[in-house]
């Protein structure tokens, strides 16, 4: 069931529909301006209702979303999703954001793993480094 309230804080609904870990995440990003309810920059014990609209700026993404149902409780993914509707422009958008990326991404030469040589690896460099002086 995920008609729970008429209204509930920001910061939690927030939480529940899984865009925050945690209340303390959600409330810090509200806090930050990365949050806006109906185009104003809001507090994290906003009260929200059914039919609000929220901008969520997070990790370069954009999101702009509808509140359609509220709920007290955090939900799986699949529930979590069923709390809003997004804007077809917004997911576009993004998705054309993560497509560029992935394509810049594959133009970068492979730099090399960032670990610690294992074992057959370090045999190697050595051996490498004995051959070569």
């Amino acid at each position: 069931m995920l008609v729970e309230a008429e209204s509930i804080r920001l910061d939690k609904w927030l939480w529940a529909a899984r865009f925050y870990k945690t209340r303390s995440q959600a409330a810090e990003a509200i806090n930050g301006g990365k949050v806006h309810v109906n185009g104003q920059r809001a507090k994290p014990g906003k009260e929200i209702k059914s039919g609000t609209e929220i901008s969520i700026g997070k990790n370069g993404y954009t999101w702009d979303i509808t509140v359609t149902a509220l709920t007290l409780q955090r939900r799986s993914a699949k529930e979590a999703a069923l709390l809003y509707e997004e804007a077809p422009g917004s997911l576009i958008k993004r998705q054309q954001q993560i497509q560029t990326e992935r394509e810049q991404k594959a133009l970068l030469p492979y730099e090399g793993a960032d670990h610690k040589p294992n074992k057959k690896e370090r045999r190697l460099i050595h051996r490498f480094k004995r051959n070569t002086d």
